[in-house]
């Protein structure tokens, strides 16, 4: 078996998230038989062993150098949107998942949809402000505010009215300095999580349904109140739109490994909504349930994730 580094938490609003579905990996992992080394980067950004002592970021460096492959498991800035795998990369050493050009593109809501709508994929109407633009912004329907750059659905609101379009601009520009004001899309929330393999095949999970009340935001996220049907009961035309659409959007991205593709189900087709190049990843989260109701157990999940990145080109 293979000696793994895992990598969790990070510096931005996703810390605990990670840290739960690292310490997770790594157990899977472990539980495969891999040689699991964990390291842990802080809430302000310092590199720590597994028992959370700090080693600075050269003695990580050496640390993953001494690994056969990486497996990065921080969601959001600075982790998920490439900053990892282009430090595996000038470090030399294999990791799991996308590369830096498809973790900062699929990090950036706003570069996600001018490259889904280059290739014909239907995103939510929508533009995109700065501190300096969000005051001439003048609401006149309700729309979805949110950060370009964050996870979790931090930021995150659903303005109906005028009255609460400065809380919610304030609320995302508290967190990038980018913000996407999107018109509200009428559908059902569809997940369809994407498997790249060495040999240049993808393959779709079945799709997961998320049945909320409202708007799938932080608190519906984590309180247990969000309805998960899977799989999606989708008739085979719908099925198929939706897989090639997420085949689309991964390829045109240039994802590897799993990447989870959310859309809205609308009356005219499928409306892409993100892409999440390293969601979370307990076995409890939506991707690993997802590939466990097609018949791949989540620690064998993992297993063939490091499998092929370690028999990638």
């Amino acid at each position: 078996m293979s000696r793994v580094a895992v990598i969790g938490g990070g510096q931005n609003c996703e810390h605990e998230v990670s840290l739960a579905s690292a310490a997770s990996v790594a157990d899977a992992l472990a539980s495969c038989g891999h040689e699991v080394v964990r390291l842990t980067i802080s809430p302000d950004g310092a590199w720590c062993d597994a028992d959370r002592r700090p080693i600075g970021l050269a003695a990580a460096v050496e640390v993953l150098r001494g690994c056969d492959v990486v497996v990065p498991v921080v969601h959001g800035p600075r982790g998920e949107d490439g900053t990892l795998a282009a430090l595996c990369d000038l470090a030399g050493v294999r990791y799991v998942g996308s590369g830096l050009r498809a973790g900062a593109l699929a990090m950036d809501k706003w570069t996600t949809k001018l490259v889904a709508g280059a290739v014909g994929i239907a995103t939510a109407p929508g533009v995109l402000l700065t501190p300096a633009s969000a005051p001439t912004y003048a609401w006149s329907h309700p729309v979805v505010v949110k950060p370009v750059a964050a996870g979790s659905s931090h930021g995150v609101s659903l303005v109906r009215t005028p009255e609460e379009l400065p809380t919610a601009l304030a609320a995302a520009l508290a967190l990038d300095d980018r913000v996407l004001v999107e018109d509200l899309v009428v559908g059902r929330e569809i997940d369809v999580a994407v498997l790249g393999r060495p040999d240049g095949s993808r393959s779709c999970s079945p799709a997961l349904e998320i049945v909320v009340d409202g708007l799938f935001d932080l608190e519906t996220k984590y309180d247990g109140s969000a309805d998960f049907r899977l799989p999606a009961a989708l008739d085979e035309v719908e099925r198929k739109v939706l897989e090639e659409a997420a085949l689309a959007t991964y390829d045109a991205l240039g994802c590897a490994g799993v990447a989870r593709v959310d859309f809205f189900l609308t009356a005219a087709g499928p409306v892409l909504n993100e892409v999440n190049t390293m969601p979370g990843f307990t076995a409890a989260s939506q991707v690993p349930r997802m590939f466990a109701a097609a018949g791949l157990p989540y620690a064998e999940l993992l297993d063939l994730l490091v499998r092929d990145a370690l028999a990638a080109p």
